[in-house]
């Protein structure tokens, strides 16, 4: 075991190493050692992105958040996509929550489902049948009527596609005509009423209805605008979009003809990316933004004393990683590297530096607020002789290299991706293993770690229904659209399929509680985190209420007009 002295030492030579990076324009040690391409169009995307929205900030963002009726939103990195079904991505979904709706939805402070679109449902007894009664006079932002034809045509579009077209339509086991399938055929049988018939059970099936890729789209506007629907949504939902500057700004407008009565109490939106943590949390103190996230934990304690800003813990339902991408031609493919690695993390030290006590150290694939979590798995704990002999008898004990791909900005999980690279490169030298660092603009990183591109990279998780399935399925079933680390076990996967058709929680429980040890094994990632995110707003915002899938709408939120004047 390493002494806590050296790791004082290293976590002081990575904070020192990003100061100089940071004062010496770009010129770091991580930017040179990034391929030619990756590091022009990285260095770049990064430095048009900050000047951008610096610029734009510093005018129209301090007049609307001075505006009464006016939500500025900063947040770190943009929407990838509009059309939330196209992506897995989560700045998408906090913004498309407020154009779109669902079936079912999520209760404001949970992931109880509750009505949303469907007043009721009914299911039948052998869980094969489901029909929802849909609210009526609901209207599209383009004026066109909801109806149950249209729901038709949404699932119909997305059941006739591919996990490259729609990744999170996997959480129904499948496209159409394939053997996993879950969703049989969706029919109107009146105009408010619509059947969805179901080739097995799936436990999780309202769960993943009320999910935000399954928001209602109008089926003129995807006719209309075809591949640049994901840039002109049209949805029910509180808020309307109106335009998408790349990189600065969406914005979306209040929909003065929503179909719930006195809703939404904002007249405009708009999301703005200020990808550094404190220029964010400075426009935040400055007046110039409303609501912040992607807080650094280190700021937390120090903004619970500023009385102009009000702190909110968004409660924890995340992780983050390290994975390893299988069928690479690398040492990482034999699992006693991988495991290596795993001994590797000083996860306890990275909280400590850079979460300041807002996360606790992963042990296994999910957080431990969802059912079915394994807490006898100890994990791999933090020892560098281990790891140096498992790299002996994997044949490595000379070392080798390998590129370790951090993210370009915040997430909940990920707070500080490149001083968290640092540390982790430092450590995994203390056993001669080199890991060159690498990063590029958000958008690319996550086209290529879906691509496999990457040896092994950052990333994580925030869950989207509560439920075992969508960490454990979601993150590492064979052929699930967020399975970054093409991750195969049949025997794991089998497990994960029958969990989703049994109905009875308590064997559900013990098939992931299983599950979670075969994967444990293999070792395709290293977990690391479960955070506490937090949320920074104004102190006269009301009415926001952090969700745990990370995506809230803010169709109840309001300013407090005396504390403007």
């Amino acid at each position: 075991m390493v002494k806590k002295s050296w790791l004082l030492m290293l976590l002081m030579a990575a904070f020192l190493a990003v100061a100089v990076a940071g004062c010496s324009g770009g010129e770091s040690g991580e930017t040179e050692e990034q391929p030619e391409e990756g590091s022009e169009e990285g260095t770049e995307s990064e430095s048009e992105s900050e000047g951008e929205s610096s610029e734009g900030e510093s005018t129209e963002g301090e007049s609307a958040a001075g505006d009464s009726n006016t939500l500025v939103y900063a947040r770190g990195g943009d929407s990838t996509a509009l059309d939330p079904i196209t992506t897995t991505e989560g700045e998408t979904f906090r913004v498309t929550e407020n154009i779109f709706e669902g079936l079912v939805t999520f209760a404001e402070d949970s992931t109880e489902v509750v009505p949303s679109l469907a007043h009721d449902w009914e299911v039948s007894d052998d869980g094969l049948t489901y029909k929802f009664f849909l609210e009526e006079g609901v209207k599209f932002h383009d004026g066109t009527d909801f109806n149950a034809e249209d729901v038709v045509f949404n699932f119909e579009r997305w059941m006739n596609g591919d996990a490259g077209q729609f990744p999170y339509f996997t959480m129904f086991g499948g496209f159409k005509g394939e053997d996993g399938a879950v969703i049989k055929s969706v029919e109107a049988v009146d105009d408010y009423t619509v059947e969805f018939k179901l080739n097995k059970p799936q436990a999780t099936f309202l769960k993943n209805l009320s999910m935000s890729p399954f928001g209602m789209s109008s089926p003129e506007a995807i006719e209309e605008h075809g591949e640049d629907y994901t840039s002109n949504p049209v949805g029910t939902g509180p808020f309307k979009f109106v335009e998408w500057k790349p990189d600065q700004q969406i914005v979306l407008e209040k929909n003065g003809e929503y179909w719930r009565d006195g809703l939404p109490k904002l007249d405009k939106v708009i999301y703005t990316v200020i990808p550094d943590n404190t220029a964010r949390l400075n426009a935040l103190k400055n007046g110039e933004v409303d609501v912040v996230d992607g807080v650094n934990p280190s700021e937390v304690a120090d903004i619970k004393e500023n009385p102009d800003v009000k702190v909110l813990e968004r409660p924890s339902m995340n992780i983050g990683y390290l994975g390893f991408t299988m069928g690479r031609d690398n040492p990482l493919q034999d699992v006693k590297v991988r495991k290596a690695l795993s001994h590797a993390v000083p996860k306890k030290d990275l909280i400590d530096a850079f979460y300041y006590g807002q996360a606790e150290p992963a042990t296994t694939y999910m957080p431990p607020s969802i059912a079915g979590y394994n807490d006898s798995l100890e994990g791999y704990e933090y020892d560098l002789e281990k790891a140096k002999q498992l790299l002996e008898e994997a044949g490595y004990g000379d070392g080798f290299e390998f590129d370790l791909w951090y993210m370009p900005v915040p997430r909940p999980y990920i707070p500080e991706g490149q001083k968290i690279a640092e540390v982790l490169r430092q450590s995994f030298a203390e056993i001669g293993v080199t890991a060159n660092l690498q990063t590029i603009d958000w958008g690319t990183y996550i086209e290529k770690a879906d691509a496999g591109d990457f040896d092994a990279f950052l990333l994580g998780w925030t869950g989207d229904n509560g439920d075992a399935d969508n960490f454990l399925h979601t993150l590492l079933g064979i052929g699930s659209g967020s399975n970054y680390t093409d991750y195969e076990n049949e025997e794991y996967n089998e497990m994960l399929l029958e969990a989703q058709r049994i109905t009875d929680e308590q064997e559900r429980i013990e098939i992931y509680k299983e599950a979670q040890e075969v994967v444990n094994e293999d070792a395709p990632w290293v977990p690391l985190v479960h955070s506490t995110p937090v949320v920074a707003v104004g102190s006269n915002i009301e009415g926001y209420v952090p969700h745990a899938t990370g995506s809230e709408a803010v169709t109840n939120v309001e300013k407090n007009k005396f504390d403007l004047e």
